[in-house]
């Protein structure tokens, strides 16, 4: 079977990795690096393009190249990839997950100072060593002990996208298997909480096959290690490094156990304590009247337990025990954003800055969507290091947005930017050029280290220029990698309402900032939320998803969701925002 070619762009990214890592040629890494983008892009028939021997003529990749990836695509390995891997101790690697230290600056370290995990890189940072190094200094050594902290506190988790992939793969591998009548995922991936630290999954069968289902489970191709292996619970290790924990329960069990393992813990306390108040015990078995526990309540799904209970459903992305179970006892739960009520959404960055697509192909995958209209926000000329558009290069942008909607039928383009908050809290461009656009999303992309009241300062300052639009990923975290920034956030929704600005959920899985919680401290104070994609790609645009998911942990309704608005609706929000 052919090796997919998402597989085969990670293991190009990792040669590129490897190769610095290991001290190698620093062009040769890049071509590898290149190769990837370039592949990773890549519209045509893959399959056809290497059956042919045809990879040659994209640019860049050369005969060796091409031999490598026929290779990868003919047998799923690289010998040069593995023989590498031998060479590095298995610690630098994990110096990659610290933010700002790339491969070049850990081949450094682990040369001069000896350095082969981060155990021994805090203790070299704690004696000055790094500061002394060339090309280092103290603020560098400061920052990758800080970087050390984040890691630390976040690597037993992972991204929700990731922990998806690998629930849809095993949800799928189970559900194949005629034994299974049911298969749910459960735990905090089906309450959308934005990292996971494990994969739970529950599954109703016939007791008698139990036991072959775990089998099946231990068994996976993508399973690296055992940890273990019961009649009714199994617990494995993937490939990918997460853990996945299975349990076989009969059917009669299963509304019962799907709402136990999908918790929250909190969550749970909350319901079990109003069931004993009504004389009944809750657990994962099912419910029961109190004075007779061998006869339970017929309950064939969640709906019917939390009815039982005198509560309305709730649904799963709420369940973080605050305050959703007196809110169901009142019936007083929102209803909640769906992805259909999102209607379009903004930044959206093209080939004009760091994007790979072009304007009609963001329009094509919007129509793809069903959105009604989609904002380009490129990066504004702050951003070198993004390409940020220049002036001149931004009124080529505007004249080509225009050009498209004259001449093409579907979703509206409707033409903006991400405009970089400066220190100061200046955004880019001057007011003419700004009025030229439908929005202007601004974000803080710099010195993020500000003090709370510098911070808070800043984006008071940007919010009193009339273009602005949103608040683009308003706390500039980075999950699993990066704290968000201080700043006075109650007094930052407070001039968002007065000014009409829209306070940004950003969808990049990296991103989710908003954070959910925040959502609701937004919200309740009548502050709009726009869900954007922050997308790369024209495919990431569908990273929308995940706002949504995130938007709904937050409480969040349609009526509180600018993007919920159609494209007429749109067109007279936007005009108000217009200089």
């Amino acid at each position: 079977m052919a090796t997919p070619k998402s597989v085969i762009v990670d293991v190009l990214r990792d040669m590129a990795v490897l190769i610095e890592l290991s001290g190698g040629n620093p062009f040769r890494a890049r071509s590898f690096a290149n190769a990837a983008r370039t592949l990773e892009s890549y519209r045509g028939d893959f399959a056809a393009l290497v059956a042919s021997n045809g990879l040659t003529s994209i640019k860049g990749i050369g005969d060796s190249l091409s031999a490598k990836i026929l290779e990868l695509w003919q047998t799923g390995a690289m010998s040069e990839l593995e023989e590498l891997r031998k060479q590095i101790p298995p610690g630098l690697f994990d110096m990659l997950r610290i933010p700002g230290l790339g491969p070049k600056r850990i081949h450094t370290i682990h040369t001069e100072l000896g350095v082969a995990t981060i155990g021994e890189l805090e203790y070299a940072c704690q004696e000055n060593r790094l500061a002394l190094l060339a090309g280092f200094g103290a603020k560098l050594q400061t920052n990758i002990l800080e970087g050390i902290r984040t890691v630390r506190l976040y690597s037993a988790r992972v991204l929700y996208p990731k922990a998806l992939r690998d629930a849809v793969h095993l949800k799928s591998v189970l559900s194949a298997m005629s034994e299974v009548v049911r298969c749910e995922v459960a735990g905090s991936l089906r309450r959308r909480r934005e990292t996971i630290k494990d994969i739970d999954l529950v599954v109703t069968a016939r007791a008698s096959d139990a036991s072959l289902i775990m089998h099946h489970f231990v068994q996976n191709e993508r399973v690296a290690e055992i940890i273990a292996h019961g009649e009714r619970k199994s617990s494995i290790r993937l490939d990918s490094g997460i853990q996945a924990d299975l349990r076989v329960v009969e059917p009669g069990q299963f509304a019962a156990a799907l709402m136990y393992f999908t918790g929250s813990k909190e969550h749970n306390i909350e319901v079990r304590g109003r069931a004993q108040q009504l004389g009944y015990k809750l657990n994962e078995y099912g419910l029961f009247p109190a004075d007779d526990p061998e006869a339970p309540v017929s309950c064939a799904n969640e709906d019917e337990i939390y009815a039982a209970l005198g509560l309305s459903y709730i649904p799963p992305e709420l369940r973080e025990g605050r305050g959703e179970v007196e809110a169901s006892a009142q019936h007083q739960l929102p209803v909640l954003l769906r992805r259909e009520d999102v209607r379009g959404t903004f930044h959206v960055h093209t080939q004009y800055s760091d994007g790979e697509g072009t304007i009609a192909d963001i329009a094509r995958m919007a129509e793809q969507l069903g959105f009604e209209y989609v904002g380009i926000a490129d990066h504004s000329q702050s951003a070198a290091y993004a390409g940020g558009l220049k002036p001149e290069r931004l009124l080529e942008q505007i004249d080509e947005i225009d050009r498209h909607n004259a001449a093409q039928r579907g979703p509206r383009i409707l033409k903006g930017i991400e405009s970089d908050i400066r220190q100061d809290g200046t955004l880019d461009y001057d007011d003419d050029l700004l009025a030229k656009l439908d929005f202007v999303i601004a974000s803080i992309h710099s010195s993020l280290k500000m003090d709370r009241e510098t911070m808070t300062r800043r984006l008071m300052t940007a919010m009193s220029h009339p273009a602005m639009t949103a608040l683009g990923h308003p706390t500039g975290r980075l999950l699993l990698g990066r704290e968000p920034y201080e700043a006075d956030f109650q007094q930052v929704y407070a001039e968002a309402i007065r000014r009409g600005i829209a306070i940004e959920l950003n969808a990049h899985p990296m991103r989710l900032d908003i954070d959910w919680r925040e959502i609701r401290a937004a919200t309740e104070c009548g502050a709009k939320i726009m869900i954007n994609p922050d997308a790369h790609a024209p495919a990431d645009m569908s990273d929308v998803d995940f706002g949504v998911g995130i938007a709904r942990k937050g409480w969040l309704t349609p009526t509180q969701t600018v993007n919920a608005l159609p494209l007429e609706a749109i067109s007279q929000f936007l005009k108000g925002k217009k200089i």
